[in-house]
């Protein structure tokens, strides 16, 4: 069992690692001008962003390792209600999925409160501690209700197909993330922000002037509230399909110049030109099968429960040390992406120096880590770090000749 159990382990590792090197763009990335850091941010604003944003990744991992541990004790000690009380298999499996996701919930919450606090001290931080906890309350219900589903169909499966549910199960997974990544922007997005689409004026013609322009449909084009519980400003494509959009933060169209917003829609546009929402699936897809077989071995060497609720903390157990090492590799594709959106932000747009402005000025608003080690940014990071970005942008603009805009 344990040769088994390596060389499922090994055999997922080397599916994400397939599905990076199929899945990455084909296209040159901008080759990147030598910059110093420096030129672009005072000392004060670099050791800022270090002294805010390397503690919080501290705690992020903190809350990680301490929702395996607790995990690992629930699969070590199983309490009593594990089993679902006296509820047949599959319903059982609901309640102990539902359950979990909720008890899994608690430990960590220390560690998030300090994090929050440490985002207030900041300014980056502007809800109440009351709208925080409304917003938990709703995203447990949300998970509990998810995790109740999984549970169930789990132990449906691994009751029909004792030895083999991982291949179905790997289907399910993809198809259930497929359906989330369809209606998560029409359904659940909604629950937390109010939605509301570009009114007529400068900002939508310049959307729909550089869609024309990528040769893009780009759905609807949304401002989110963002501003409700946060000062940092962002950007992001969701859902596929006809909820497919583009969302821009309030902070964002409130704080920004008009070509710096143009940059950003411009590299929003491109991952929609690149269908990368889609490009997420398929590497799912791809890791799916050998993924799901390495966590049917390893909760099999975790727990001697088999097809019941009770072993419902092994797999998830199991799920979240598999999860960890190929979602480490699959951020190499999440990197290679954002590079290309780059690039072609800066070919549509032609505006370098917005481009510079626009990442220089976001990485002050959200405090970010100017220099973060290199371990950080090959492990960790799904986006290339500031100064990548910025010589692109450097190097784009002695190429190409222009003097941006």
């Amino acid at each position: 069992m344990r040769h088994q159990l390596v060389e499922s382990l090994l055999l997922a590792l080397a599916a994400a690692e397939a599905g990076v090197r199929i899945l990455s763009p084909r296209e040159r990335p901008i080759k990147s001008a030598p910059v110093d850091i420096h030129s672009y941010f005072s000392d004060a604003e670099i050791e800022r962003g270090a002294r805010y944003a390397r503690p919080q990744m501290a705690l992020a991992l903190a809350r990680a390792a301490v929702e395996v541990g607790a995990l690992a004790a629930i699969v070590r000690r199983p309490p009593r209600w594990l089993n679902g009380g006296n509820r047949s298999p599959v319903p059982g499996g609901a309640v102990t999925g539902a359950g979990m996701a909720i008890a899994l919930s608690l430990p960590p919450l220390p560690l998030s409160a300090i994090a929050r606090r440490r985002g207030m001290a900041v300014g980056l931080v502007t809800q109440s501690w009351r709208g925080w906890a409304v917003d938990l309350l709703k995203g447990e219900a949300i998970e509990a209700a998810l995790a109740g589903g999984a549970g169930a169909g789990v132990v449906a499966l691994t009751r029909r197909y004792p030895r083999r549910w991982w291949l179905p199960a790997s289907i399910g997974s993809v198809v259930l993330g497929a359906v989330l990544a369809t209606v998560a922007p029409v359904v659940l997005d909604p629950v937390f922000n109010d939605f509301t689409p570009l009114p007529e004026g400068e900002t939508r013609s310049d959307v729909l002037e550089l869609a024309r322009a990528a040769g893009v449909k780009v759905g609807e084009v949304y401002s989110v509230d963002a501003s409700r519980r946060t000062t940092a400003a962002n950007a992001y494509v969701a859902g596929l399909g006809p909820t497919k959009r583009v969302v821009l933060f309030d902070t964002l169209l409130d704080r920004y110049s008009r070509d710096e917003v143009r940059v950003v829609v411009a590299h929003e546009l491109a991952h929609v030109r690149n269908r990368d929402v889609l490009r997420g699936v398929a590497f799912a897809a791809l890791v799916a099968p050998a993924a799901t077989l390495a966590v049917q071995q390893l909760s099999w060497e975790l727990s001697p429960e088999r097809g019941t609720p009770g072993a419902l903390p092994a797999l998830a157990l199991a799920a979240g040390l598999v999860a960890a090492p190929t979602g480490l590799i699959g951020n190499r594709l999440s990197r290679t992406i954002e590079r290309r959106s780059d690039a072609y932000s800066l070919t549509l747009t032609g505006a370098p120096r917005a481009f510079i402005s626009f990442e220089r000025a976001i990485a002050v608003q959200n405090v970010a880590d100017l220099e973060p080690p290199r371990w950080l940014t090959s492990l960790l990071a799904t986006h290339p770090p500031t100064a990548e970005r910025i010589a692109a942008a450097v190097s784009y603009s002695s190429t190409d000749g222009s003097s941006g805009s």
